[in-house]
This record gives C-alpha cells, sequence and structure tokens, in this order.
C-alpha cells in the first residue's frame, strides 16, 4: 500500500514549489473564465494555496490525513480558503457531475496499476463540465530505465514500486505518449510535452 501519511510526516512538505506550468495553466484557467477547480491529489498542498491564492473557488482531495492537515495549515497562514476532503482518487470522487470547470493533478494518477489509474481518468471526465480544462502531469520512462540504482521491483507492465527510501513501497505506473492520447481520448489535447515528466494539457469534448 502506498504511504503517504509517512512520506508526509517525514519529509514535510516536500513538494513546496508549484509545478513550472502552473503559472500558464492559471492564465489559461482565468482566460477561459473557470471559476471551480479541483485539485486532485493536493498533497501538502502547493496547488490547492496556489490556486486559491489566485481567485479560484478550490476543492482538494488527499487520502493522506497529514497532507490535508499541512495544507490546511498553509491555507491558514496565508489567510486562504479552500474545500478539503479525504479522497482516494481511485475510488468514486465525492461531487456531482460536472461539478468543476478544470481539475488539476500533479504527479499523481499514474501512483497505481492501469486499471485504477484508468478509473480515475473516467472520474476526471465524470466531475468535469463539457469543454472543462484538465492538466495533468506524470512520470515518464526514465523512471524504469533507473531502476538499478533505484531498487525497483517490477509488479506488472509498465509498474514499478520503489524499494528504497524515497516513495518506498509507492507504484508507478509508466506511461508513454501514444498510451496518453488513448487514455485521455475522450479529451482535445491541447498541449502534450516530455521533460522529466509527460504534461498533458487538454479540453473535455463536448
Amino acid at each position: 500500500m502506498a504511504d503517504w501519511e509517512a512520506l508526509f510526516r517525514k519529509k514535510g512538505k516536500i513538494f513546496n514549489r508549484p509545478q513550472e506550468d502552473m503559472p500558464k495553466v492559471i492564465k489559461l484557467l482565468k482566460k477561459e473564465k473557470a471559476k471551480r477547480v479541483l485539485d486532485l491529489g493536493c498533497g501538502t498542498g502547493r496547488h490547492t494555496v496556489m490556486l486559491a491564492k489566485a481567485g479560484f473557488d478550490v476543492y482538494a482531495i488527499d487520502v493522506s490525513d497529514e497532507g490535508l492537515r499541512q495544507t490546511r495549515e498553509w491555507l491558514k497562514q496565508k489567510g486562504l480558503k479552500a474545500n478539503l476532503k479525504k479522497a482516494s482518487c481511485y475510488k468514486r470522487f465525492p461531487f456531482e457531475d460536472d461539478f468543476f470547470d478544470a481539475v488539476i493533478s500533479t504527479q499523481v494518477i499514474h501512483h497505481n496499476y492501469i486499471k485504477k489509474v484508468r478509473y480515475c481518468i473516467s472520474e476526471i471526465e465524470r466531475v468535469l463540465r463539457p469543454g472543462g480544462i484538465v492538466f495533468i502531469t506524470v512520470t515518464t520512462s526514465k523512471y524504469g530505465k533507473v531502476r538499478k540504482r533505484t531498487r525497483l521491483k517490477n509488479l506488472a507492465p509498465r509498474t514499478y514500486v520503489n524499494l528504497g527510501e524515497w516513495e518506498r513501497g509507492i507504484p508507478h505506473y509508466i506511461y508513454n505518449m501514444k498510451l496518453l492520447r488513448k487514455d485521455f481520448r475522450n479529451f482535445r489535447i491541447l498541449k502534450l510535452t516530455k521533460n522529466s515528466h509527460y504534461c498533458l494539457l487538454g479540453k473535455l469534448k463536448k
């Protein structure tokens, strides 16, 4: 089982700086007049805080009590508000259909077997309004290539778990461009890039 609770307790705000594309994503969200935004797998709150500061009606879910606690603390320090809920991205989201104008999820959805990852994508589609924006980042094949140095165990095709200290016991499904396009075929892809991670920006087809 992925032990995010232990990771957040030990490392604190391990991701305290926003993903590099987020300023451009926020600019697009404002251009599209998005108001209600979901931070899916918010961790310790780096994007929840950023989105709240930008004036959005932010909802955030995470499976970790510690991550949510740190997010609440960070929001309080900044004098900001967001709607936080404990929930897994691999189970039905606690929201109605067509509830959000946008869903943001960085380095989250690939942390499971592909069947559950695809269920998560189907839930993103369900809670997004038609024409809603999605911004997703997932790990690249580089993760699998360094397995000799990082002590990875192969669990299933394209699926590894780290046996070392960093993200110990947490599965990683390794996407490529073709698979990403396939699994996000219900979105009109605005941008798909690869650097240290795959970054996908899209609009849910109407």
